[in-house]
């Protein structure tokens, strides 16, 4: 799976040592590279040196990225497939990385025109008039790429470009190219021009893009630029929709060079690299309970009651990790509300314990519970991701029923991978048919340990969760919940909800 951050919308400034006329720049023995000339020779370079080619990106080494590296070499535009979700555009964006970092423009170019190269007749004109002294601007790699989502009421204009009426009213004939304001693809002229869901374009304005990919020049309102314009296209599209009969033209399908498949994860491992990388956690979330949710989701995307053409997208662990941090830090801040005014600390002592001065006050502070996620608070995520899960027809009512039992059974397996082998009749020791633990979305680390007490086992259980030797009570208390929902699911406990929402283990299975 592939993610990484989109260019920054904040350009550097160029360095100041860099040529600012046409005549240094010759000087400096300067030489033009195409676009794809530069993508090949520094990926070449990344090979030789080692470098990480495709920083970020995760679960693609083996398969998608060896072939979009051969595309690259080979000089031909590509196309990536795949269902939604799997990375298409965090991958077409790290292409940028592979620019080089500075290139010269012409300033003030809308096309971005290499100072050798100049591409328009008011360009040349320029270059043939201010000779060496032309000034030349410098443009960074981030400003290089350009995007379109591509929607039905996308015109034409939108990508290739349309007359100006304003200049036509200024006294410019329709066959003077200074008529004309450029579209997205040529002012992405020298850079990578990206198209996400290629079929979802109207056949008429696919149309637009056959010379654009083949010949290189435009067409605007009948009449042809000879613009040769240098750019690498990439498109993205869903299997279903791009060899859907009609959905796309086939000129514009042979015009790609490469087609390249993407995929979800194809392991465990992968798709939790990809949530930890990923998800923007606001609480800890320890490791058995992100297992949970990467198993969640390579359940729901295997599923027979979910519709395997839409796909489950990566964003759903992502979020789904999310939301259980999210409910991780409003158990903390709704208990911290239950504290007595008097033991509660100021702000800059939470984490850490009073200094001798301030024990002296004999202020008994106590500190709030922490933000550390459990297993139990997965139980949100069935609700409130729901919509990210296309249900065949058959299924529809069915849909919280179907989560519910998949999140049960992802929590049952990483509890078998984790704990197997393990002595637990510590736990089902501490219950017996009127004994319960109580626990739940509102009950603290200190209530759930307290009902614990000292359990034969629980070291060796919480160090198989990798919660380490000496894990904070909040850390304890998300094990101890593990150990109890896991031994529920494999029929040695027994479980009950009240109607306030506190589970209730203890008793038979």
């Amino acid at each position: 799976m592939g993610w990484v951050t989109a260019p920054s919308p904040v350009t550097p400034a160029p360095p100041a040592d860099l040529p600012g006329t046409l005549g240094e720049l010759r000087a400096a023995g300067h030489t033009y590279r195409t676009v794809k000339q530069e993508l090949r020779e520094n990926l070449l370079a990344r090979m030789r040196s080692g470098a990480d080619r495709f920083p970020g990106i995760v679960g693609y080494d083996d398969t998608v990225l060896p072939e979009v590296e051969r595309a690259l070499l080979a000089g031909h535009d590509m196309v990536l497939l795949g269902e939604r979700g799997q990375g298409k555009t965090r991958l077409i964006r790290s292409l940028v990385g592979l620019l080089d970092e500075w290139t010269p423009v012409i300033a003030g170019s809308a096309l971005n025109e290499h100072p050798l190269r100049p591409l328009t007749p008011g360009s040349r004109a320029l270059v043939a008039e201010a000779g060496d002294d032309l000034p030349v601007a410098w443009l960074h790699r981030s400003m290089r790429y350009g995007e379109k989502l591509a929607t039905p009421d996308t015109s034409v204009g939108d990508l290739i470009g349309d007359v100006d009426p304003i200049r036509i009213a200024q006294g410019r004939t329709l066959g003077d190219p200074e008529t004309i304001h450029f579209g997205l693809v040529p002012r992405t002229n020298r850079g990578i021009f990206a198209v996400n869901e290629l079929p979802d374009l109207a056949e008429r304005i696919q149309v637009a893009l056959l010379n654009v990919l083949e010949e290189r020049d435009i067409q605007v309102r009948g009449y042809q630029l000879r613009l040769p314009l240098d750019l690498f296209l990439v498109a993205s599209a869903n299997p279903e929709d791009y060899t859907n009969r009609g959905r796309i033209i086939t000129p514009l399908k042979d015009r790609f060079g490469a087609e390249v498949r993407t995929h979800y994860p194809v392991d465990l491992d992968l798709e939790l690299a990809l949530v930890r990388q990923e998800a923007d956690l606001v609480a800890e979330v320890p490791e058995h309970v992100l297992e949970v949710l990467a198993r969640f989701a390579r359940a729901v995307r295997e599923s027979p009651s979910v519709d395997p053409r839409s796909g489950v997208s990566a964003r759903f662990a992502i979020a789904a990790a999310e939301t259980v941090a999210a409910a991780a830090l409003r158990r903390a801040g709704l208990l911290a509300a239950t504290l007595p005014p008097a033991t509660v600390p100021p702000v800059e002592m939470l984490g850490r314990a009073p200094s001798s001065s301030e024990s002296d006050n004999k202020v008994p502070f106590l500190l709030p519970e922490a933000a550390v996620a459990r297993v139990g608070d997965a139980v949100s995520v069935t609700s409130t991701l729901r919509g990210k899960v296309e249900f065949e027809s058959g299924e529809e009512g069915r849909e919280a029923e179907i989560l519910g039992h998949l999140l049960r059974a992802a929590t049952a397996d990483t509890f078998r991978a984790r704990l197997a082998g393990l002595d637990l009749s510590g736990f089902t020791a501490l219950v017996d048919e009127d004994a319960v633990i109580e626990t739940g979305e509102l009950v603290g680390s200190a209530e759930l340990l307290r009902q614990v007490g000292t359990v034969p086992g629980l070291a060796k259980a919480l160090d198989r969760l990798g919660l380490g030797d000496a894990p904070t009570p909040e850390q304890a208390a998300a094990g101890v919940e593990f150990v109890l929902e896991g031994l529920h699911l494999t029929r040695r406990l027994g479980k009950d909800v009240t109607d306030s929402g506190r589970t209730r283990y203890g008793g038979r299975a």
